[in-house]
């Protein structure tokens, strides 16, 4: 029988008693189940003086045991390895339990790393809130493809104070508002698929989206890198059923150092859960760089298109399409579910369609070659050339065709 949902503050308590104390107390007041995780990893957490009533506590030593080499691996004296250590234990230990209905957590530099780690490690949809000193800076490592709240703590956390009572308070409320408020799922809710789209592809994600609106509920993916994490991750937490990744151009940035890039794992999920896949080319033509004056100098010279003051595209050349047709190409031929691979003859983005600032015919052709000759084509894993532009009707009519015939 499933435990109690209950919500989940998780603290160093050396140095944060007094603010996690004070959460637990806010919680504990509006009704719900509290559990205090202590992540400390110097040795001299002994517990608070005035603890709440009412608190389940798991104790720094229960959650390194958690660790695959034991809690002797956590405690060693030396707080990086200590610190990572307890990363990895804490992880493990949120992934135990069955009685996670939020968490929220404190920290600086170092527990924000910790927290957010095991955060991430939870479905999409439990409530999950950062309160942290590292929040009003770039908090990509720390949000990840999860769902994430990262709040500023304004002041340190180092005591409680005029601010940091109202900033924990309002955290406090809010976690507690998610957990008491839930959004509960449509009754005969259709499947869930995920889409991945770029301004240059959004006509033809469009199209695909309208055609399977009526069977499925299409979850559509910016793929900015973090985009492209997202949907794997609903797919891997079984929230989503398939996908149909039109926009592969997360590969660019990965393999040429763009700022949108997907990691070494891209289509790895499609492998291990051999969910029905449709993919294809989208916006292969373009590495997404920074502002103009940031384009490293190996590029100089090269063919661009200002998107915007922050964003510079650049197009792929016949050598680095050949690179990433042989990338994608390999992990593909992981995959033993059903997939099919679709090539847009007439031009793979907006960008690049003749009289247009990315038509290249020679790189297309390229590209379309090698994923020809590297992909290994089986009964289940296939190559499909369809002869039009990908913003076409007839490429969408034939991606919803290839995805239908392999789900249904």
């Amino acid at each position: 029988m499933p435990s109690q949902k209950r919500v989940w503050v998780a603290a160093t308590l050396d140095t944060k008693d007094d603010e996690a104390e004070y959460l637990c107390g806010l919680l504990t007041a509006t009704g719900l189940a509290v559990s205090l995780a202590d992540v400390s990893t110097s040795g001299n957490s002994a517990g608070s003086a005035s603890p709440t009533p009412g608190v389940m506590r798991i104790s720094p030593v229960e959650i390194a045991a958690c660790h695959p080499a034991g809690d002797k691996a956590v405690f060693t004296g030396d707080r990086g390895s200590a610190v990572a250590a307890m990363t990895v234990a804490f992880e493990r230990f949120v992934q135990t339990r069955d009685d996670i209905g939020a968490i929220l957590g404190i920290g600086g530099s170092g527990g924000t790393a910790l927290i957010s780690t095991a955060m991430r490690a939870l479905p999409i949809g439990v409530p999950k809130v950062m309160v942290s000193t590292m929040a009003s800076g770039n908090v990509s490592g720390y949000v990840g493809p999860s769902d994430i709240t990262m709040m500023y703590s304004v002041t340190d956390l180092a005591g409680l104070n005029r601010i940091s009572r109202r900033v924990l308070g309002n955290a406090a409320h809010a976690v507690a508002g998610m957990m008491l408020h839930t959004i509960s799922p449509p009754q005969q809710e259709r499947p869930a698929l995920g889409l991945t789209m770029f301004g240059v592809t959004t006509p033809c994600v469009q199209q695909i989206s309208k055609l399977l609106a009526p069977r499925f509920d299409c979850l559509v993916f910016h793929a900015t890198g973090t985009g492209g994490q997202s949907m794997e991750k609903l797919l891997e937490d079984g929230y989503i059923s398939g996908m149909l990744d039109i926009t592969t151009t997360e590969v660019c940035d990965h393999l040429m150092g763009g700022v949108l890039p997907c990691t070494d794992d891209r289509f790895g999920v499609v492998a291990r859960t051999r969910a029905p896949y449709v993919g294809s080319c989208g916006a292969l033509d373009m590495v997404n760089l920074a502002a103009p004056e940031t384009v490293p100098e190996r590029y100089r010279g090269r063919k661009f298109y200002p998107h915007n003051p922050q964003i510079t595209l650049m197009r792929t050349t016949v050598e680095e399409n050949i690179g990433q047709a042989r990338w994608i190409a390999e992990r593909l031929n992981r995959c033993e579910g059903a997939v099919r691979f679709l090539l847009p003859m007439g031009g793979v983005s907006a960008l690049d369609a003749p009289g247009k600032a990315f038509w290249d015919p020679e790189a297309d052709a390229t590209l379309f070659e090698t994923l020809a000759s590297e992909l290994k084509q089986t009964d289940h894993r296939k190559l499909v050339r369809v002869p039009s532009h990908i913003n076409d009707p007839l490429f969408a009519e034939t991606a919803v065709k290839e995805f239908l015939a392999i789900a249904t």
